[in-house]
């Protein structure tokens, strides 16, 4: 079964990718990771990242094995073009062309069907999946909860200390009513 995944406008030319993604052509996953951990182009890291995404997506989506894959193809072509001016001698103009790339990444099963999940288990993993999420949504409510109202205690003692304050520093903020005060009660930086 063939699982790909795809880039488009990505900011590298795209026969400086082609030199990354040609490394990884007819490897298994793993051996391609590896290659693109090694190589030293900026167009690996993008392309590793693009190959986890098809691996992911073979493994969520139907249920591959991953130590049974491996890069069938990987096409790379042109984007839309950034065009750009620059200023040369004799009032003329250059023109500079910004490159950008579209990648598709194809995945095969080396032995077709080893490994392979079945729809019930796929299943099986997503609602486990559902039902982790919810229970991490309640404990997290559940903590949030907690700290408003550890909060809210704090506020309160704030408000009884300051219940107890003079008299003078009531009247002062009784004086402040009005526009002027809003404007002369910021605090300075």
């Amino acid at each position: 079964m063939k699982v790909s995944a795809k880039l488009n406008n990505l900011r590298i030319a795209p026969r400086k990718i082609r030199l990354v993604t040609n490394l990884t052509k007819s490897l298994d996953v793993k051996d391609a990771l590896d290659q693109l951990d090694a190589a030293i182009k900026k167009g690996s890291l993008p392309i590793k990242k693009l190959l986890e995404s098809a691996v992911s997506n073979a493994e969520n989506n139907f249920g591959l094995d991953r130590d049974n894959l491996y890069v069938l193809n990987a096409i790379v072509g042109a984007g839309p073009t950034l065009k750009r001016w620059m200023p040369k001698a004799f009032g003329r103009a250059g023109e500079i062309m910004k490159r950008t790339s579209s990648i598709e990444l194809i995945l095969e099963e080396r032995v077709e069907g080893k490994g392979r999940k079945s729809k019930e288990q796929l299943e099986k993993e997503k609602q486990a999946r559902v039902e982790e999420k919810k229970t991490a949504e309640k404990e997290r409510q559940k903590n949030e909860e907690r700290v408003d109202k550890k909060e809210d205690e704090g506020l309160q003692i704030k408000a009884a200390e300051k219940g107890k304050g003079s008299e003078k520093a009531k009247k002062t903020t009784e004086k402040k009513s009005g526009w002027g005060s809003k404007i002369f009660r910021r605090k300075s930086m």
